[in-house]
């Protein structure tokens, strides 16, 4: 398995009340529902406050782990009893016997690195979408989850919702038949987490006192100076952090045709954009079209992304004089019938028109019910831990999601269409987009081959 290249050095870090913590480990003792889990949590600020809210109410929240402790300052004040670090390579050399599982809430880049720490260790891991930065981070994310014999999760919510089940149901049971086009689409990007900077390179400043930026650039191999441009939430619309509007969104709303349809991977993907593509910062529109081969008996699927500042076609039978949701939405159009669901989740899906979905009520109640998931993605990665059912994203799963996603992200970033070669994890005839596909990294930072 891959293995990270240790620093030349480790930052020292505080770690208070180490001696407190609960000495059972339930990745080494006997699983069971009634025992606690003992939790580190990568990333207390912004989204790391739902996984540390879970791990302090429902399990033995042992670590905290932050490049910024004022941004984290909520949850760590809170609990000034738990040991926190900066490095999660501190973290984890220092109390990686105390720790079951790693719930990972920091930006795109550093998913990878931090995850496969937590992996080389045996440790269940939880990683906020999208899985990781690249397709080869993805690729050998699950090869090496699939290896260290744990259980995963990715933060994809809508995939815990009952609505993804209904549609799953209704497809299944032929209400759809034949689905060959799909339509998704975002208000994004927007503010506050999409603002283009006034100028390139964008401003500079001094690095607060209270973050470590050199851990917060992580593995990216172009250095910069700090700047607000980038800190605390900017961060999406820079393609060596985030991965805009797609990536931030994609992995929700593509989850339902993804998993239903079993899409897979698309043989080519086509990009519309006004400006012309920047090689630091992303389109703020576009639209992505994905071409997904045939699957068996199922038939070619064309699944258009649209955002902020497209129109977005409406299906057939939808009011004129009515818009689609403005936040986004998903709507598949089959042979027989057109369901969609409004929000980047699928939380309310519905077969449209609205006098054709009265006419299907009875129909659809009687198709048998597909099990619940949990209440939401780390309840049920905490469930799975305990031995209860495997949770809705493993990386099995999660890993080829967020790939699909990426493969969209890299015709935007190039600003041109592209045909995958996915056996061959290649744009077919443009090299050029191979230091996407597997970007390189600064030194310290450095990776194994992936075979």
């Amino acid at each position: 398995m891959p293995r990270l290249s240790r620093r030349t050095f480790l930052k020292t870090a505080a770690a208070v009340g180490a001696t407190s913590l609960p000495l059972f480990n339930i990745a080494r003792a006997g699983q069971s529902p009634n025992s606690k889990i003992n939790v580190a949590v990568v990333g207390a600020g912004g989204m790391g406050g739902y996984a540390y809210r879970r791990a302090r109410d429902m399990e033995n929240l042992v670590a905290f782990c932050d490049v910024d402790f004022a941004r984290a300052g909520r949850a760590l004040g809170n609990h000034p009893e738990i040991p926190r670090f900066k490095d999660y390579r501190v973290m984890l050399d220092q109390m990686g016997d105390q720790i079951d599982a790693v719930a990972i809430s920091t930006p795109d880049h550093t998913h990878f690195p931090i995850t496969m720490a937590a992996l080389e260790r045996k440790k269940h891991v939880f990683v906020q979408k999208p899985l990781a930065h690249n397709i080869w981070e993805c690729r050998t994310l699950r090869q090496a989850a699939a290896e260290a014999k744990v259980v995963t999760q990715m933060g994809n919510q809508g995939h815990c919702m009952e609505g993804i089940r209904r549609i799953k149901e209704w497809y299944d049971a032929g209400i759809l038949g034949e689905v060959r086009e799909v339509i998704t689409w975002t208000d994004r990007p927007i503010e506050p987490w999409f603002v283009p900077p006034a100028s390139f390179p964008p401003a500079t400043s001094a690095v607060p006192d209270s973050l470590d930026w050199d851990l917060w650039q992580g593995p990216v191999a172009t250095t910069r100076e700090f700047s607000e441009a980038y800190v605390p939430t900017r961060w999406r619309g820079w393609w060596d952090y985030g991965l805009g509007a797609l990536g931030d969104i994609g992995c929700h709303t593509f989850d339902a045709p993804f998993w239903v349809l079993d899409l897979g991977m698309p043989t080519k993907v086509e990009i519309e954009r006004e400006e012309p593509p920047h090689p630091d910062f992303i389109p703020m529109s576009s639209v992505v079209t994905y071409h997904f081969p045939a699957r068996g008996n199922q038939p070619p699927v064309t699944l258009k992304w649209f955002e902020r500042g497209y129109e977005v076609p409406k299906p057939a039978g939808w009011p004129e004089d009515r818009a689609l949701p403005a936040e986004g939405g998903m709507y598949m159009v089959g042979s027989k019938e057109t369901l969609m669901h409004p929000g980047m989740r699928p939380r309310s899906p519905r077969i449209i028109p609205d006098d054709r979905r009265r006419e299907l009520r009875e129909e659809l109640s009687q198709i048998e019910r597909l099990p619940s998931g949990g209440p939401g993605p780390i309840e049920e990665w905490f469930a799975a831990i305990k031995g209860g059912p495997a949770p809705g994203s493993p990386f099995e799963y999660a890993a080829p999601l967020t790939e699909m996603v990426l493969i969209g992200a890299l015709a935007q970033r190039g600003g041109k269409n592209i045909e995958w070669d996915d056996a061959k994890m290649q744009v077919k005839g443009q090299p050029e987009f191979d230091n996407w596909i597997k970007e390189p990294v600064r030194p310290g930072w450095e990776y194994g081959s992936h075979s």
